[in-house]
């Protein structure tokens, strides 16, 4: 069972995050680990197994870049050893980042202007369901997820 299933939700790279914590909260309620105190120690650790899903699935679900990378797993675009190559015009954007940075001249309002105009191209296809996916489509969410987790190593370098 994927994540997606045990939510109830559609497959898509963006979940609806108003309903996100009202599933967690009723999958958790049904399958906590108190609930079977009294059980077999079978139906015990199958809780244990489903309450630890649960979190997963929650923790993943919480983040839209984790979001983005499950779907494209779950679509078999990705692997956790991809060597993936960003377009080169993508990476000469960021050294001249990565130069402002370590030159102390960076601003972060320019960061920002490349995060959002890359949420700009990409936001129609985000609120499709995966079976509309075309071929193509489903590789410019695949360069987009790369895209941003690059962003966000510069971001996270930034902020240690």
């Amino acid at each position: 069972m994927n994540y997606f299933e045990l939510f109830e939700f559609e497959i898509a790279p963006i979940v609806d995050k108003s309903l996100l914590t009202k599933k967690f909260l009723q999958l958790q309620k049904k399958y906590h680990p108190d609930n079977y105190s009294l059980s077999d120690e079978n139906e015990q650790n199958q809780s244990l197994e489903m309450s630890s899903l649960i979190n997963k699935a929650f923790a993943v679900f919480k983040d839209d870049l984790k979001t983005i990378g499950y779907f494209l797993e779950i679509k078999g675009l990705i692997s956790e050893d991809e060597k993936y190559q960003l377009p080169s015009a993508f990476l000469m954007e960021m050294m001249e980042v990565n130069e402002q940075i370590d030159e102390g001249d960076f601003k972060m309002s320019s960061l920002d202007g490349i995060q959002h105009e890359l949420e700009q191209e990409i936001q129609f296809l985000m609120q499709k369901k995966a079976s509309d996916f075309t071929e193509q489509e489903l590789i410019r969410i695949k360069e987009f997820y790369y895209k941003k987790k690059y962003l966000k190593r510069i971001l996270d370098r930034l902020t240690d």
